[in-house]
């Protein structure tokens, strides 16, 4: 007997890409423009994307909003085009600290996605003087028996999602006052080590789109 073609799996349960979130995002960052959204409800769910593992864990989150057909992967530069921020491929970028050490700083083109990993070393992140070419930036950290430090201008938000298990996931949260600043968002968890992200005093952006 001819084997049976396994069912498709449904929408809902299919795993999120980085695309998806950046999309959803995308849609609550508009809600909050237009007053949709209270800041304190933007932020509960800009965490609950990013934490979202399936596309029925997205959906909910903009089920109560209006969503224009033209929304996708391909929408977001052009909304960041007309918000004044000039365009940029979406890639990411890696940090891998093992048994040693990483860093990242001065002056350097942020991308929409950077992915920290620190085994028994450390990875120092300094946004002081970098370049911000998107508004939604995501930090995704995993450490293990090391540790990430991530400093941020005093005038970008900064929002945190992680935990600390036998260590710490140490996040200042802060909402700046332009609504067109920079969002970043750290996420991940530490394993016997950890992670810290904070504004560094005195050192803020001049041009936020620059």
């Amino acid at each position: 007997m001819p084997r049976r073609a396994a069912a498709p799996a449904a929408v809902a349960e299919l795993r999120a890409s980085d695309a998806d979130r950046d999309r959803i995002a995308d849609i609550l960052r508009e809600a909050l423009a237009e007053g949709r959204l209270q800041p304190e409800e933007h932020a509960e769910r800009i965490d609950a994307v990013y934490r979202a593992k399936t596309l029925g864990e997205l959906e909910p989150l903009v089920r109560d909003l209006p969503a224009a057909p033209t929304r996708g992967a391909a929408s977001a530069d052009a909304r960041d085009a007309e918000s004044g921020w000039p365009r940029s491929l979406p890639e990411s970028e890696n940090l891998v600290a093992v048994f040693g050490g990483s860093t990242r700083k001065g002056r350097w083109r942020v991308r929409r996605r950077t992915n920290a990993l620190a085994i028994f070393g450390g990875v120092e992140i300094d946004l002081t003087e970098a370049v911000f070419e998107q508004q939604e930036i995501v930090i995704h950290v995993v450490a293990a028996f090391g540790g990430v430090e991530i400093k941020v201008p005093e005038n970008v938000s900064l929002r945190g999602s992680g935990a600390g298990i036998l260590g710490g996931f140490d996040v200042t949260t802060y909402e700046a006052q332009d609504p067109d600043a920079p969002v970043i968002h750290v996420t991940g968890f530490a394993v016997f080590g950890g992670v810290e992200a904070k504004p560094k005093r005195g050192k803020r952006l001049k041009n936020l789109r620059a």
